[in-house]
């Protein structure tokens, strides 16, 4: 049967995105409605939205939102898309601006929370399910519980709060919590939002949702544990029996190396190995580098974090340098990373090629004409880039840690299993033994062969995770 859900995000491709939550918001709820479910997605109506969205949209209605002293205009626009009711909150003080993220995003988001919990009464859609991602909603179901639950349209409404990245918590003084949220000194005690003489939003939603997920079954275990924790493993081993991991799946249509118009040429399963080769040596030639259709490329697209393992790739540089390999990066980030890559650039022109911007069309070019995609996480919620690669036929060099331990099983030779390579220990040393293995791999063309076409092979579809997302609504409604 069929559920009600209302999600609440701070983002969602393509209406305005910044990262992977954005990505999630975009196909999650798709995915859910073609399993039957009536879904609605709240999200700000950011300045950034494209102009052709605006277009579609309808005003609805606009409330008065309570925030502390004040009374906040809030306008509601409606636009349909795929299946699923979008609706965006207006107030051009706090979102008319391109920008997602801000320096007063507490006031922003308290102003946010309060109007999608004012507005799913207006539009007089009562949900089965309020489904709630990362710190900017975690309010929601606390604030839920103050002041909702009294009302007979809100009191049988179920709660589910989603961690996309335990790092990032919202955290706040208490006062100016109190005051946005109008909540008194009861809830600002070490069970309820108190952290560390501060208010933690996300903690507000593990705290008080029903359920807790997070994006990959590893992460789940690993965010009890102190060293992955964040100082939250308390609370969240506490919440164990409600909390769960479900892995995020790919938007197939955006990730198809068959159809995929960013390519210098289409490929699938069968025609992967000439593919590929004609995709290096395109992006070899666009990206000036020497033409060498049988030379190991290793590609890297990121965000240069340490979270993201760029202190191993740093260490091992100059190794990397002396291998006869090509690298090619597409990323922004830390200025000591791009300084890094700029300058091992200039002294190996012939080896890297450092791309420091974000280009959705060069990273699909990247993923289609790398052989080795290296993604060395400290940690890793769920990961896209793993999958976006296996999916392009590229062989992910991972370290074992949630979501890539999750979707990347290390080639065995033995048996003929698996669809990448990964290493344990978080040092240069297992990262460059573990790359060293999969070239190894690559100049034995059947086997090679194999591991690509085990690793194009995978579901990595939404369909499944959806279901699982299902089953959990299901046991939630009871």
């Amino acid at each position: 049967m069929g559920r009600k859900i209302v999600m609440a995000t701070s983002e969602a491709a393509p209406f305005a995105k910044s990262g992977g939550l954005g990505d999630v918001l975009g196909a999650l709820p798709q995915a859910l409605a073609q399993q039957g479910h009536d879904v609605r997605v709240f999200l700000p109506k950011y300045g950034c939205v494209p102009e052709e969205f605006l277009q579609q949209m309808t005003f609805l209605f606009f409330i008065y939102v309570p925030l502390g002293w004040r009374r906040k205009y809030c306008g509601v626009f409606e636009l349909v898309k795929d299946g699923v009711t979008y609706y965006f909150v207006d107030n051009e003080y706090y979102f008319g601006e391109p920008y997602l993220y801000k320096w007063d995003d507490l006031e922003r988001f308290a102003f946010f929370d309060k109007a999608v919990l004012e507005a799913i009464h207006r539009l007089d859609f009562q949900p089965d399910i309020l489904h709630c991602h990362d710190w900017q909603t975690g309010m929601i179901p606390v604030v839920l519980e103050a002041y909702y639950k009294a009302d007979s349209f809100y009191k049988d409404i179920r709660t589910v709060f989603t961690i996309h990245n335990l790092r990032y918590q919202g955290i706040y003084s208490i006062d100016a919590v109190s005051e946005f949220f109008s909540l008194d000194d009861s809830y600002f005690t070490s069970d309820k939002l108190e952290f560390h003489g501060c208010a933690n939003l996300l903690k507000g939603g593990i705290t008080y949702a029903q359920y807790v997920t997070t994006v990959s079954p590893t992460y789940a275990r690993e965010i009890q544990t102190p060293e992955g924790g964040e100082k939250l493993n308390g609370l969240l081993r506490a919440r164990g029996q409600s909390l769960f991991g479900i892995l995020n799946g790919l938007d197939l249509n955006e990730y198809n190396a068959a159809n995929d118009p960013a390519l210098f040429e289409n490929y699938d399963r069968r025609s992967v190995v000439g593919g590929k080769k004609k995709n290096k040596t395109a992006l070899q030639k666009y990206l000036g580098l020497p033409v060498d259709g049988e030379k190991v490329m290793i590609g890297i697209v990121s965000r240069l974090v340490d979270q993201k393992g760029f202190d191993l790739i740093a260490y091992a540089m100059e190794e990397l340098m002396s291998m006869d390999i090509q690298l090619v990066l597409v990323g922004t980030g830390a200025e000591q990373y791009e300084n890094m890559f700029r300058h091992n650039a200039w002294c190996n022109p012939q080896k890297l090629s450092a791309n420091i911007l974000f280009s959705n069309d060069l990273a699909h070019k990247v993923y289609a004409a790398s052989d080795i995609f290296l993604m060395p996480s400290m940690f890793e919620p769920c990961g896209l880039g793993q999958l976006i690669a296996m999916r392009y036929g590229t062989i992910p060099v991972v370290r074992e840690t949630g979501g890539l331990a999750d979707t990347v099983h290390a080639y065995n030779e033995f048996t003929g299993e698996g669809n990448g390579f990964s290493f344990r220990p978080y040092t240069a040393h297992d990262m460059m033994y573990t790359l060293r293995r999969a070239i190894s791999f690559y100049s034995d063309k059947p086997t090679w062969k194999k591991i690509v076409s085990t690793a194009m092979g995978g579901d990595y579809s939404w369909n499944l995770s959806a279901q699982k997302y299902t089953e959990l609504y299901e046991q939630l409604m009871g």
